[in-house]
């Protein structure tokens, strides 16, 4: 049976147990995951790539099937590249939906050989995003409920406390 590798791609930035449940819902579902962390210069990150980077290793390092990467560019080319055929990617809302959509018909205008799937965020996470947790974070506000504790230990960081 050949390995099946999947790609979830993000800006993961910050990563969140949101996005953590759809890892690990997926590592259920594929040999392997690469958490591919975009470098997106239209965003404006908290954290940098590297730094996103690091937190991932961190919180994933007892998940030998799950690798971090970095990609730009198209992310087919890299998940063809990276012997993958499947995209993850997470949903919250019906309001994701139609993005999502949109990107994966794109994704598959380019190549019929990459799938994406969606999977829908368990319902504690429903409302979260990364965003959100930025702002609550740089509001003092709680996010040890929204992010692992080496998150929040950063985001304190990123935030002068």
């Amino acid at each position: 049976m050949p390995l099946k590798l999947a790609v979830y791609p993000g800006s993961f930035d910050p990563v969140t147990y949101g996005h953590l449940d759809i890892i690990e819902r997926a590592l259920k579902i594929f040999d392997g995951v690469i958490v591919a962390v975009a470098r997106n210069s239209e965003k404006n990150a908290l954290f940098t790539v590297k730094e996103r980077i690091d937190l991932l290793t961190e919180i994933l390092a007892d998940r030998p099937q799950a690798t971090i990467e970095t990609f730009d560019g198209l992310l087919v080319d890299f998940v063809r590249e990276r012997g993958a055929s499947v995209i993850v990617r997470g949903l919250r809302a019906v309001s994701d939906f139609e993005y999502e959509f949109q990107l994966a018909q794109m994704n598959r205008s380019i190549t019929k050989d990459v799938e994406t799937l969606f999977m829908m965020t368990s319902v504690p996470y429903s409302y979260l995003s990364s965003s959100i947790v930025k702002e609550v974070s740089s509001l003092n506000g709680p996010v040890e409920k929204l992010v692992p504790p080496v998150v929040k230990a950063a985001l304190d960081k990123k935030f002068g406390r």
